[in-house]
């Protein structure tokens, strides 16, 4: 039986709060919809810390003291994938957490797979038993039950074990120092992706001419704004494929767009005049401005990229690191484009090319490019069958 204090006033979070300033490391995981909204509504708040287990409801208070807390530069965060925890505490506070502890990303400097979830690495590690049950419970619903409230807390009670466990066997592995690396890239990475525009993403924009993309860009813009002015999701307001289709035929007035089958919709027949004139500005970008085809600037390199990212794999497995969390095949294409001086912007170094990466694998791979080691074939049954070997000079 799990026990821990349901708090869901602005009094007992003064208190708590108080109280969890005083800790060395708070652990928290959050349950939260997006399905109808601009970002996604915050609806529990669990957290584990030496002072006991709480549950708080953010629908019947202020949080913003105990994203406070997490400020604090004496305090470490502990969470399990927590790239939504981490925007949440960013959108509140505008600022960053002071240690920042990642279980999922750790687990995969030590043997585990990459993303491992919760459950997984709770069996695997501490050798427990996470139970299922309210995976399909709607979090905004007030009262929530028993039920659903031990449910939720059991989602940080193995957080510090399982945090204690991987950084234990992180230091036996001199690889505490990797998991500092990675977190600070893994920060930085989500505190980019927070500002820059992601039209690109527009399910199947890529089909579409450089004029086609400058309208699209513009038109996704417009949703955006739409979007986050009326608290809803992007594609509530206008599908994809609709972007995609009234970029493709350069629709510039009010009429033609209105004529589109998809249209119809009354929220969409009162847009109509705005998404034209979004058109209009795409329209109005010089040629040289346009956006180019593709999200790469580099030649394919499908087969060299291959081949080497098997090498990789080999190499990541028999140092139990996952695979996946240190690159794939596109990664390995970016370090040999990087390395041969083939891609257009050679400004980016890619992240096999750096820190911990670079020392596992990245440096050999680029040895391999110069020709000063070749990949063998050790034992061709094993499951690593793979290794980098030195050539005479």
């Amino acid at each position: 039986m799990v026990h821990y204090e349901h708090i869901d006033s602005d009094e007992q979070l003064a208190v708590y709060c108080k109280k969890l300033a005083q800790c060395d490391r708070v652990a928290f995981d959050t349950e939260f919809v997006s399905e109808d909204t601009y970002r996604p509504e915050l609806c529990l708040v669990q957290v584990a810390s030496d002072v006991g287990l709480a549950i708080i409801d953010p629908l019947c208070l202020d949080i913003r003291s105990f994203w406070q807390v997490l400020l604090q530069q004496d305090i470490e965060t502990t969470v399990h994938a927590g790239r939504e925890e981490y925007r949440f505490l960013r959108f509140a506070t505008d600022a960053h957490p002071s240690q920042w502890y990642d279980v999922q990303i750790a687990a995969g400097m030590i043997g585990c797979d990459y993303p491992a979830s919760y459950a997984s690495l709770v069996s695997k590690l501490l050798g427990q038993t996470i139970p299922k049950g309210e995976t399909r419970t709607d979090w905004r619903k007030r009262p929530l039950s028993k039920r659903q409230l031990d449910y939720a807390a059991k989602d940080v009670v193995y957080l510090f074990p399982l945090r204690d466990a991987i950084g234990k066997k992180l230091e036996q592995l001199n690889r505490s120092t990797w998991n500092l690396e990675e977190l600070d890239r893994w920060q930085r990475q989500q505190d980019e992706d927070a500002v820059t525009e992601r039209w690109r993403r527009v399910s199947s924009i890529s089909q579409l001419s450089p004029r086609g993309l400058a309208i699209a860009r513009e038109i996704w813009r417009w949703r955006e704004s739409e979007a986050k002015s009326r608290n809803q999701p992007p594609k509530r307001v206008l599908r994809d494929d609709l972007i995609v289709e009234i970029a493709r035929r350069e629709l510039a007035s009010p009429d033609q767009v209105r004529a589109i089958r998809g249209m119809e919709r009354r929220g969409l027949q009162k847009a109509v005049g705005a998404i034209a004139d979004a058109v209009n500005k795409g329209l109005a970008v010089p040629k040289d401005d346009c956006p180019v085809r593709g999200k790469s600037s580099r030649p394919p390199l499908t087969l060299i990229g291959q081949f080497l990212a098997t090498a990789l794999s080999s190499v990541c497995r028999d140092a139990k690191v996952a695979p996946s969390l240190v690159g794939g095949a596109e990664a390995v294409r970016d370090l040999v484009a990087y390395q041969l001086n083939v891609a257009k912007s050679n400004t980016v170094v890619p992240s096999l090319a750096s820190g911990w990466r670079a020392d596992l694998v990245g440096n050999a791979l680029t040895e391999v490019l110069e020709g000063k080691k070749a990949i063998k074939v050790d034992e061709a049954l094993s499951d690593q069958p793979l290794s980098f070997v030195d050539l005479e000079p």
